[in-house]
């Protein structure tokens, strides 16, 4: 019985793949590669676990949410990653989009305020034999400036306006950032490119994500 439900899931993976993503128009080939290749519910709580291939996003616990398939895969194909990249992303939550960067990327590099939801993801990627990843707990809007600058850099939550100094201090000249934008109802996800001491930016689609707490976030509350 276990091969038939393991096809099963295969199935559901595959389904919210073309119905999700595929006939939204999201069709490179190393992208869905990745979402391929990574198993998306073992990526939620048990208690949850059915509703891991839902075209919506869905709670992880501690206030945090892991994103939309679609968001994912837009995310990621708009940083247009190559296989030597240096990746920055902050807000790491479940690991999902993490392990989607890790089959992408050189190496990424990722930023979780919330202690337990990085352990989690930690032990996640560790168990999916992900290796090229660097796990940092702390406020990610400071970024990670021993390790800078990066190539790519995507942020999994929304900043009350550009972070502009983290993006001028973290990303290479010709570098990419995805990120959101706004509050509320009224984020917009944006694509950054630093052009020399320029910041770029074309707005993608409107979206909602958590707020990013910190430096150039949010505050507290």
């Amino acid at each position: 019985m276990g091969a038939m439900n393991h096809v099963g899931e295969q199935s559901d993976q595959e389904r919210m793949i073309q119905q999700q993503i595929i006939e939204r128009g999201i069709r490179e080939e190393r992208v869905l590669g990745a979402m391929r290749a990574v198993p998306r519910d073992r990526f939620f709580p048990s208690t949850i676990r059915g509703e891991a291939f839902a075209d919506r996003a869905a709670p992880i616990g501690h206030g945090q949410t892991i994103s939309q398939p679609y968001i994912v895969a837009l995310m990621t194909h708009r940083l247009s990653i190559e296989p030597g990249h240096r990746v920055l992303e902050i807000g790491t939550g479940s690991g999902y989009q993490t392990a989607i960067l890790a089959r992408l990327a050189g190496e990424v590099f990722t930023v979780e305020r919330v202690k337990p939801l990085l352990d989690e993801a930690w032990e996640r990627l560790m168990s999916l034999g992900i290796r090229n990843v660097h796990f940092r707990h702390g406020d990610g809007t400071t970024g990670w400036p021993t390790a800078a600058p990066f190539d790519r850099l995507l942020i999994t939550a929304s900043a009350p306006e550009i972070p502009e100094h983290l993006l001028r201090s973290h990303l290479i000249d010709g570098g990419v950032a995805v990120l959101p934008i706004g509050r509320g109802e009224n984020q917009m996800l944006i694509e950054v490119r630093r052009v020399g001491d320029r910041l770029d930016t074309a707005d993608l689609c409107p979206c909602r994500f958590v707020r990013l707490i910190g430096q150039e976030g949010w505050p507290q509350t």
